[in-house]
C-alpha cells in the first residue's frame, strides 16, 4: 500500500490547529508537505513485508567455506533509526549487530546493513525490529542460525515521561544454533 501523502499533509496541518498554531504562518505554511515527504521516507518498510524485504536484499555468493566449518559472518555497529509505534516517538542513535552462520551462501555485505534499514523504517518496537531482521536475514541468507543485538535510545523515554536521557535500550534476538550456543551469542554481544 503507497503512503497517503496528501491525508497526511492535510492531516498536520489539523495537528498544528489543534496544538493552537497557525499553519498559515511563515514558518508553518511549507510543512505538512514536508511532514509527508519526511514520513514517506522514513515509513518507507510499511510497504513491504518481511518477505519482500528478503527478496529485494537477497543478493548471496557462494560460500568461500569449503569444508562447512561453520563460520559466523558478523557485522556490527549498523546505525539505523525507527519510531516507537506507541508514541510515534524517534528512536534513535542505535546501533545493531549481525550475526549468521552461512549454508551456502553468504549475502554481500551492504545487504545485511539495507535490511536493517529497511526493517527500522516501520512502526516498531525494539523487540520486534530485532526478530524482524533474525527472519529476513534467514530467508536472505537461507540460514537459520542469526543473531541480533539492537541497542539504542527512545524519545519516549529521554525527552517526555521520566525523561532519563542516559536511558539506552539493549534486546537480543537469536535464531538456530545462537540460541543456546553462549559463544555464538558473544559473537553478537
Amino acid at each position: 500500500m503507497a503512503i497517503d501523502k496528501e491525508k497526511i499533509e492535510y492531516h498536520i496541518r489539523e495537528i498544528l490547529k489543534a496544538l493552537g498554531e497557525d499553519p498559515d504562518r511563515e514558518g508553518l505554511v511549507e510543512t505538512p508537505e514536508r511532514v509527508a515527504r519526511m514520513y514517506e521516507e522514513v515509513f518507507e518498510g510499511i510497504q513491504y513485508t518481511n518477505h519482500e524485504i528478503a527478496q529485494m536484499f537477497g543478493k548471496t555468493f557462494s560460500s568461500p567455506d569449503k569444508e562447512n566449518r561453520q563460520s559466523a559472518v558478523v557485522m556490527r555497529d549498523i546505525s539505523v533509526f525507527s519510531y516507537c509505534e506507541h508514541h510515534m516517538a524517534l528512536m534513535y542513535d542505535m546501533t545493531v549487530n549481525v550475526a549468521y552462520i552461512p549454508d551456502g551462501k553468504v549475502l554481500g555485505l551492504s545487504k545485511i546493513a539495507r535490511i536493517c534499514d529497511m526493517a527500522a523504517k516501520r512502526l516498531q518496537l525494539q523487540e520486534r525490529l530485532g526478530e524482524d531482521i533474525a527472519e529476513i536475514i534467514s530467508e536472505a541468507a537461507g540460514t537459520k542460525d542469526v543473531g541480533v543485538l539492537i541497542t539504542g535510545s527512545h524519545s519516549c523515554m529521554t525527552a517526555r515521561g521520566i525523561r532519563n536521557v542516559p536511558a539506552r535500550t539493549t534486546t537480543t534476538t537469536f535464531y538456530g544454533k545462537f540460541a543456546d550456543d553462549e559463544k555464538l551469542q558473544k559473537l553478537v554481544l
